[in-house]
């Protein structure tokens, strides 16, 4: 990590001028893959080219994960499992509507639950927020696992973390929890006509790019 630190600040100048074009497009999309094969992604915008198989090993990694850094700290984005199950950043513009859904509590989002992402979501409804590296085995013996069931459904949202002893964990939280740390004013609207609208969004870029993203819930609703 010290080394792509001293190479992010070397490169400021230049992720900054990348960050800005990679910038423009998620404004105009209102959303932008961190990798896909085919959808526009952060990815291969930085690298100029089309990456198969992971980043980190790209001789552009660290460029690449400078500006995944820099929109992950930008206050008008949101970073969630939207498209095809993959890291997704989302523009403000699409906030509210990301939120509708996510609250909704809709039969797709509920039906057919593990009883330990049940006994998660009741949990984290109840405190608000929670680690997974400080869950007990109520949760499942993989909580991560558990707390991804809920994410893939918009359940809550989730922020992965480096522990102080250098594990990975998440936080995951309530859309409310999510909503009043971010100062978002967020306002409960028709989920159905929010997923229409991010159907149409997707289907619209699906067909610009010949892609194949897919939405977290069924096709048929």
């Amino acid at each position: 990590m010290a080394d792509s630190t001293v190479t992010f600040r070397k490169m400021t100048v230049s992720l900054r001028e990348k960050f800005n074009k990679i910038f423009a497009q998620l404004v105009d999309d209102g959303v932008l893959l961190l990798w896909d094969s085919d959808l526009p992604n952060v990815t291969h915008l930085v690298a100029g080219e089309k990456v198969r198989g992971s980043w980190w090993s790209h001789k552009r990694a660290h460029a690449i994960f400078g500006v995944a850094e820099l929109l992950e700290d930008h206050p008008d984005v949101l970073i969630i499992k939207l498209i095809s199950g993959k890291v997704t950043f989302v523009h403000r513009k699409l906030w509210n509507r990301i939120y509708s859904i996510g609250v909704a509590r809709e039969e797709w989002q509920l039906k057919r639950l593990s009883t330990n992402a049940k006994a998660l979501l009741k949990a984290t409804d109840a405190t608000g927020w929670l680690q997974t590296d400080k869950l007990g085995k109520e949760f499942g013996t993989k909580p991560g696992e558990t707390a991804r069931e809920l994410e893939l459904r918009l359940l809550i949202h989730a922020e992965q973390i480096h522990t102080e002893s250098g594990r990975h964990a998440k936080v995951i939280e309530t859309w409310g929890t999510w909503a009043k740390r971010t100062g978002f004013r967020a306002r409960a609207k028709d989920p159905v006509s929010a997923r229409r609208f991010l159907e149409q969004r997707l289907a619209s870029i699906n067909k610009k790019h010949n892609g194949s993203g897919k939405l977290p819930w069924p096709a048929t609703l």
